[in-house]
């Protein structure tokens, strides 16, 4: 199968296991799904290390920024939360995995940071109304919520595009390979 198409299956299988583990209450599950495609993830990089440390940034940016969201008090996840007042452990695991299509899927971004920023500012918002409406999270305030994620995921998609191109662990794709 197409490293790209396989990449963006992995990443959509790995979403919905975190959202309906969190909405289940059963966080883990879907931890341990997004754990295991990051892992194989790493293990067909030709610099695993390289896409390892792009994870971990991810997951650190993602880990501080919603919970920040949770903070401001707008949104409330359902489950996967280990410290109060921070973000569950499921959407961690989900930047983590979003980080893996950087240099795979989303490679077509590279060097168009405007265009990451448009596509960030209006999928970003639109994953978490769609985890929202699967019963991983709540708005509390649904219209502030997705201004916050739109400028959020504005800046935040363009920075993981600028990481990705520092940290490539697939440059055999640029070539057309796989």
């Amino acid at each position: 199968m197409n490293n790209l198409i396989l990449n963006v299956i992995l990443f959509q299988l790995g979403w919905f296991a975190c959202v309906l583990g969190g909405a289940a209450s059963l966080p883990l599950a879907g931890v341990l799904v997004a754990l295991g495609i990051m892992g194989f993830h790493l293990w067909r990089a030709s610099e695993p290390k390289d896409e390892l440390y792009l994870m971990l940034i991810a997951m650190g940016i993602g880990a501080l920024w919603d919970s920040l969201l949770v903070m401001q008090s707008l949104v409330v996840y359902t489950s996967g939360t280990l410290i109060t007042h921070t973000a569950p452990i499921w959407i961690v695991a989900m930047w983590g995995l979003f980080a893996s299509t950087m240099n795979v899927s989303m490679r077509w971004l590279k060097h168009r940071y405007w265009l990451a920023a448009l596509l960030g500012g209006v999928a970003g918002p639109m994953a978490y109304y769609g985890g929202a409406q699967l019963g991983g999270l709540t708005f509390i305030n649904l219209e502030l919520g997705l201004m916050h994620l739109a400028f959020g995921w504005a800046v935040f998609t363009p920075l993981l595009v600028k990481l990705g191109e520092s940290f490539d662990g697939y440059p055999e794709v640029a070539g057309g390979s796989q």
